[in-house]
């Protein structure tokens, strides 16, 4: 997972197995993907509401947990008004 090194001190979003998406800035990762967010909020999508952000604050993610990380570009992300997304929440993986 080199290539998680020019996602340092980014905002990034994480998608995990469990359907869970975090957003949070990129503090660090090892060896086995094990990745640390700074500042991170849970989003918790639904079609009966917008989208909540839930803060999380310092959050350790084990690397077999993550499906997904991408950078977000913050004046997209900031002028996005999530309350009015609605979205079904993504399933978990099955095996």
């Amino acid at each position: 997972m080199s290539s998680l090194q020019g996602y340092v001190d980014r905002r990034v979003l994480l998608v995990l197995q469990d359907g869970r998406a975090i957003v949070g800035i990129l503090a660090g990762f090892d060896q086995k993907s094990n990745v640390v967010l700074s500042d991170s909020k849970e989003r918790v999508y639904s079609m009966d509401e917008g989208v909540e952000e839930i803060p999380l604050g310092l959050y350790l993610v084990k690397g077999d947990m993550i499906s997904l990380i991408g950078e977000i570009d913050d004046a997209i992300d900031s002028a996005v008004d999530l309350s009015t997304i609605r979205a079904d929440p993504i399933p978990p993986i099955r095996y």
